[in-house]
């Protein structure tokens, strides 16, 4: 039992986990089965008298989901890259806490953040997952990594489906200056702690990745990803965008 226990908690020496593979696309396609659901069972869920509930409970498994990558580093310090690799810095795992308060108070300000967040940022995690070069399904680290960066998406459709939120122009503003000021903290922790890389600014990741036609040079990475985020956010809001205009077009012509 100590044996699995340490295979399934810890990290393999070599490459489990490949890109564009069973292992990649199933969760990826259980995502989209689940916010198709929720689009199908819209009115259904948001009339039960149990909507409270599912909303608390998916906050609480978003909680779980991001502090049991802590607690596994706790108990097997060995996989830990000590301040360079576990220090709480990254837009996905402060987008799972966002996420959970939105749920819990159905919160407008941190839906705008977390929208734009996961629908620019953080889809490239779930494109090219480099965390789990060494983990495979059957791993923890694999199961831990995709309930973490899937079930954040299902919080926003939910919110979107069920209570009918939706992001303003304005919002882009809130949520480029919240990660403007992450991006800020990342940038000092990465210049005081050698071989530390949060938000992949510092340098290219290891492992194959979208983030590897970002130039090597520091300055101008930093500006081709605050342009390249700028240009997501766009593209993000841009549904809502012709959504608007068709709503003004009809309402025009009748």
């Amino acid at each position: 039992m100590k044996e699995f226990f340490q295979y399934f908690f810890g990290a393999g020496s070599e490459p489990e986990f490949a890109l564009l593979t069973p292992a990649h696309f199933a969760p990826i396609l259980l995502l989209l089965a689940a916010i198709f659901l929720l689009y199908r069972f819209r009115e259904a869920i948001g009339n039960s008298p149990r909507e409270t509930m599912f909303r608390y409970i998916l906050a609480f498994a978003l909680i779980i989901c991001d502090m049991s990558y802590y607690w596994r580093l706790a108990a097997c310090p060995w996989l830990s890259g000590g301040l360079a690799e576990s220090l709480p810095i990254g837009v996905c795992g402060w987008s799972v806490i966002f996420c959970s308060f939105m749920l819990v108070g159905k919160n407008q300000r941190l839906f705008d953040i977390v929208y734009f967040w996961l629908l620019s940022g953080s889809l490239f995690a779930l494109l090219t997952p480099t965390p789990l070069t060494f983990c495979g399904p059957t791993r923890f680290r694999y199961y831990q990594f995709w309930l973490e960066h899937t079930l954040g998406y299902v919080a926003i459709f939910y919110m979107i489906f069920v209570h009918g939120l939706r992001p303003h122009p304005r919002a882009m503003l809130r949520s480029y200056s919240a990660l403007l000021v992450l991006a800020a903290l990342a940038a000092w922790v990465n210049s005081m702690i050698p071989g530390a890389n949060y938000l992949y600014m510092a340098r290219p990741e290891s492992a194959p990745s979208v983030l590897d036609i970002l130039p090597p040079h520091y300055g101008l990475r930093i500006l081709v990803m605050m342009a390249g985020i700028a240009f997501l956010f766009l593209l993000a809001y841009l549904p809502w965008y012709l959504k608007d205009r068709k709503a003004e077009k009809g309402s025009s012509a009748s």
